[in-house]
């Protein structure tokens, strides 16, 4: 690991500051991605800024349907939280299959949406609830947030806070995991909220990342069961090809959780 500056942030406004005076730095929250990228001397900012410790991004905030979690709120505290489960069990579950133990309890919900990376689960989350990502600047909607590999609509310096969104009716998340990572080598959300719109995001499958599938979503809206899914034809030119899955099986993968997904909601 290359050397390097650590700051602890008081506040979100002590963390910009910290991050305007550097010369090349990175935020951190839980650094599940970070960390591991400079031990292997494939990133190296000048200064890290820690966000974890920021009491106003932790926690969660439930009323009535309109939830908010701090984007400092471990993996465990959001699989964990009663009152969300109350409201919207679908991103409890999700929570509690990230990663392992370690990761649950370490990473981050904003970490994770920040990173982007194509085979998070929070990301799949975010578009099918049709959450709102809060930032210190502006408030984006997740459909204008997620642009591309590890890329967000997010500006220098900017700072993801919270993100906020009302519970649906019905949601649930299915993924194929890979057995040693955890991540998703294809994962589905679901939701229907009460007036009949139907979403439906895919994660691990995109060569341009998370995305949501129209064609399963008009299928939804018209007849909520894994039935309706039977006669869509996943187009596979737009998939990722690894040494994982090929862009073909992940097609298939994206109709199996996707059914596997409706039939748990």
């Amino acid at each position: 690991m290359y050397e390097t500056q650590y700051h602890r942030a008081s506040s979100v406004q002590d963390a910009v500051s910290r991050m305007d005076a550097a010369g090349e730095g990175k935020y951190v929250s839980g650094g599940m991605t970070l960390i591991p990228t400079m031990k292997q001397r494939l990133a190296s900012p000048s200064d890290l800024i820690d966000l974890r410790h920021i009491a106003e991004m932790q926690g969660i905030s439930v009323n009535g349907r309109s939830v908010r979690i701090g984007a400092a709120t471990t993996h465990y505290d959001v699989a964990s939280s009663a009152a969300l489960k109350a409201v919207c069990p679908a991103i409890c579950s999700l929570a509690s299959h990230i990663g392992d133990p370690h990761v649950r309890h370490m990473g981050t919900i904003g970490g994770s949406i920040a990173n982007n990376d194509p085979a998070a689960d929070y990301p799949a989350a975010m578009l099918g609830l049709g959450a709102t990502i809060v930032t210190n600047r502006r408030e984006i909607a997740a459909d204008d947030f997620f642009t591309g590999l590890f890329e967000t609509a997010l500006e220098d310096s900017e700072i993801v806070v919270a993100v906020s969104f009302d519970a649906p009716a019905k949601a649930a998340y299915q993924k194929f995991a890979n057995p040693a990572s955890r991540y998703a080598m294809t994962g589905v959300f679901v939701a229907k909220r009460d007036n009949g719109e139907v979403r439906v995001a895919v994660t691990g499958a995109g060569a341009n990342g998370v995305f949501r599938q129209a064609e399963m979503e008009a299928a939804l809206a018209a007849n909520w069961t894994p039935d309706a899914l039977g006669n869509i034809s996943v187009d596979a030119s737009e998939l990722l090809s690894d040494i994982h899955a090929d862009a073909a099986y992940r097609a298939n993968l994206v109709k199996v959780m996707a059914k596997r997904a409706v039939a748990a909601a």
